[in-house]
């Protein structure tokens, strides 16, 4: 499960979505996020999913790690479209008790899902085709007006980054950890959940002094290489706008405008 999760990666390549400018993706993957939690029926929902189709097309990064993103959310995943079976209305197909699953429980149990793989997809395509340094970057331009507010826009932006980019580190050390745990006849994978979960102390006990260990080296060199913050501090690489940013900025208006229009002229889907 440990070696499953891809949440920080990054996959070179030179796709379309590698070439575009960090900020450019992030507020394109907001606007895709928010507007996949305000479909209201199936027809905008496709338009969302031909969107997601589109992305990972032009990721240039192999479906099967996309793939592997959800295996992290498969118990997640399930869990809820098992619960939104029993919240629908109308005639029951099956009964028992309390409980009872309609069709529009049923449809909204799919709407759920595929709201859900999209949110991944597109988070995951973020990740995959951006650089840790990039995304730094775009952050603190993105959040550069909240300076005047006297926020530390540069320090917010290096702790999110730094916490993404160590997430692969972390946990490869845990594999290692319990790896080496299971050679010395450690036993994790039977039992009830509690005996499951004392047995996860060994592996998260060194694992928290590696990461502690890991924080202060990684302080101390910063601290050797004079870093200060970001006040006064240049960039080797400038962001740019280019004409791919606009045509991708554009194609996602002419989804919105879809999903508005489906939203509007089309019925929803019932619970």
């Amino acid at each position: 499960m440990v070696r499953d999760i891809t949440l920080g990666q990054f996959f070179p390549g030179n796709s379309i979505l590698h070439r575009m400018d960090p900020r450019m993706k992030i507020i394109l993957m907001l606007t895709l996020i928010i507007f996949i939690f305000i479909t209201f029926n199936f027809f905008a929902l496709g338009l969302v999913v031909a969107t997601v189709v589109v992305i990972v097309g032009c990721s240039g990064v192999p479906v099967k790690l996309f793939l592997k993103s959800l295996k992290a959310v498969i118990f997640i995943l399930l869990f809820t479209s098992v619960l939104n079976l029993f919240y629908g209305s109308g005639t029951a197909l099956w009964h028992w008790g309390f409980l009872s699953i309609t069709l529009a429980g049923i449809y909204f149990a799919i709407f759920i899902s595929i709201r859900i793989i999209e949110l991944i997809f597109i988070s995951s395509s973020l990740t995959f085709t951006t650089q840790p340094t990039d995304l730094t970057d775009a952050i603190e331009r993105l959040l550069k007006p909240l300076n005047h507010l006297h926020i530390s826009v540069h320090e917010i932006a290096m702790m999110m980054t730094i916490a993404l980019r160590f997430i692969p580190t972390l946990l490869e050390e845990t594999d290692k950890i319990m790896s080496a745990q299971k050679a010395r006849g450690a036993d994790m994978e039977s039992g009830n959940i509690v005996q499951r979960i004392k047995a996860m102390i060994p592996v998260l006990v060194p694992l928290f002094v590696s990461a502690f260990r890991r924080a202060y080296e990684l302080a101390m060199a910063m601290e050797c290489r004079c870093y200060r913050g970001g006040e006064g501090r240049t960039r080797m690489k400038q962001l740019h706008y280019s004409k791919v940013d606009f045509y991708c900025l554009g194609a996602v208006l002419i989804i919105v405008s879809g999903v508005i229009l489906c939203n509007i002229f089309l019925p929803a889907v019932m619970r």
